[in-house]
């Protein structure tokens, strides 16, 4: 074999890995084209968003954590237990949710917004009735704001733990703000804008939030998870417990789940580091066009 093959051999050798693990967590298609052009992409191109968003690794814990915060809302888990297959396409809706992420983070206005209204359309048809009797609506703007403050925290804390840059308060600020865009497009009236309001909206939110028996289903069976394998099924049992942690106690407690010690979480972070490190090597972060934040 000519010398070229063996220079390439540890890029073949990554491409393989990147794509086994794009394929694990349901990332079986190419990600939406980038739009580099500031006049006409929907999220600046230097913005925040694209950091937390283009690091898989920091995204899997958040987005698992956003997973177990939103089902807390009883109307937002009936529409999911009620108008989804998750339990029997799992990867199919994280699919969804990526591509949706990925489209509105990465991808042109006109991609982002034609994106958006599929979302709004899909939803039209969600509606139902929760446990506690009261009729629930996907589109409605109180029940868009509260999955999206949730989505958006977890996502952050995700990165703000184990994320391969270093955010300042004025970075997490400007994520949020960022993120308001996309929440008024979706029907969100007044979101939040700042990371103080954020928390704000959060707490408005806690008199409504509690435990039903769908969230129960939804809750051991993103805990249980569907991974094939001893190798993914460990790792993903790790990002769960991280995942867990990212929440605050009062949500822990609503979700059912134990507070571990406190070596034992250090333990847990200390491992879910060396994973998402890992992970760094075979699915790069994605960059923004001017980064300048510094690394831990």
């Amino acid at each position: 074999m000519s010398s070229t093959y063996w220079l390439e051999a540890p890029i073949r050798f990554r491409t393989k890995v990147n794509k086994s693990i794009r394929k694990s967590v349901g990332l079986n298609q190419e990600p939406p084209p980038r739009c580099e052009d500031p006049e006409i992409a929907y999220f600046p191109v230097n913005g925040i968003a694209r950091i937390v968003h283009g690091d898989l690794s920091s995204m899997l814990v958040g987005g698992i954590a956003s997973l177990f915060f939103q089902m807390l809302h009883p109307h937002a888990m009936a529409g999911v237990a009620q108008h989804s297959r998750y339990q029997n396409d799992p990867f199919g809706r994280l699919l969804q949710t990526a591509n949706f992420i990925g489209t509105t983070t990465y991808g042109s206005r006109s991609a982002s917004y034609a994106s958006i209204e599929r979302v709004l359309a899909v939803h039209e048809a969600v509606r139902g009735v929760a446990d506690d009797g009261q009729a629930y609506y996907a589109n409605d703007p109180d029940l868009l704001a509260w999955v999206h403050a949730a989505e958006m925290s977890m996502f952050l804390r995700g990165y703000l733990r184990f994320g391969r840059l270093h955010l300042t308060h004025e970075q997490c600020d400007a994520y949020v703000l960022e993120m308001s865009q996309l929440a008024r497009d979706l029907g969100v009236q007044d979101p939040p804008t700042t990371l103080e309001e954020l928390d704000c909206v959060l707490q408005d939110f806690r008199p409504q939030l509690r435990l039903s028996n769908d969230g129960v289903i939804g809750r051991d069976f993103v805990a249980n998870g569907f991974s094939k394998g001893p190798v993914q099924r460990g790792a993903y049992r790790l990002l769960v417990w991280s995942a867990f942690d990212l929440l605050d106690p009062w949500a822990r407690e609503l979700l059912g789940v134990p507070t571990r010690s406190e070596p034992m979480r250090r333990l847990v972070r200390a491992t879910t580091h060396l994973l998402c490190s890992t992970l760094r090597v075979f699915v790069p972060p994605t960059k923004p066009v001017n980064d300048t934040s510094s690394e831990h």
